[in-house]
């Protein structure tokens, strides 16, 4: 083989070298965008699917091994959801304790606005807390009350009203309603 035999046949190659990699970046650039699509129409309850798939999927062409891929995107599904549930546990924690310690400052039949205001413009809510009811036990005092969550900002935006109960503790005042294991606030109508 000579020289200018070998130089040939490197330049007949480049070119299929070259379209197989812009396919395969086509192919990677739709599922990311396919991902990434999802992701923003589904919302939160999706980011640990997404993101599991994305992880498989890219172990899988990094492992050329499907089971490597299959078990880093289940592992990362998992992990991803529990960081989500976790997060979202901490915004309703505060929109719970802030209509709590409202209720509580409160007299029977007052009514004030709520409001909650996170860095992240997740799960901020704000809507009406009245007071219906104060009552006592040898453990605690409580207060039970109505307070509602409002869709927009709008003056004729929507509020679903639900009821609740919070507790004075040594810390304050703190929810005293178990959380659904349903959709937020479903079941507390």
């Amino acid at each position: 083989m000579t020289a200018r035999s070998y130089t040939a046949g490197l330049t007949v190659r480049r070119p299929r070298l070259a379209a197989w990699s812009g396919n395969r970046l086509r192919l990677v650039l739709a599922g990311a965008l396919c991902v990434g699509a999802s992701v923003l129409t589904s919302g939160c309850s999706s980011v640990g699917a997404a993101s599991g798939a994305a992880a498989g999927v890219a172990s899988g062409l990094v492992t050329s091994n499907p089971a490597v891929g299959i078990g880093i995107g289940i592992a990362v599904q998992a992990a991803t959801d529990e960081a989500v549930g976790r997060y979202m546990r901490t915004m309703h924690t505060d929109q719970q304790n802030m209509i709590a310690a409202l209720a509580g400052a409160m007299p029977v039949g007052e009514t004030r606005p709520w409001s909650v205001k996170h860095t992240l413009p997740i799960e901020n809510g704000h809507g009406q807390v009245r007071v219906t009811r104060a009552f006592g036990s040898a453990l605690a005092l409580c207060k039970e009350f109505v307070f509602s969550v409002q869709d927009g900002d709008g003056p004729n935006a929507h509020e679903d009203w639900y009821t609740a109960s919070a507790c004075q503790q040594d810390k304050g005042w703190k929810w005293a309603s178990a959380e659904p294991a349903v959709a937020r606030w479903g079941s507390l109508q």
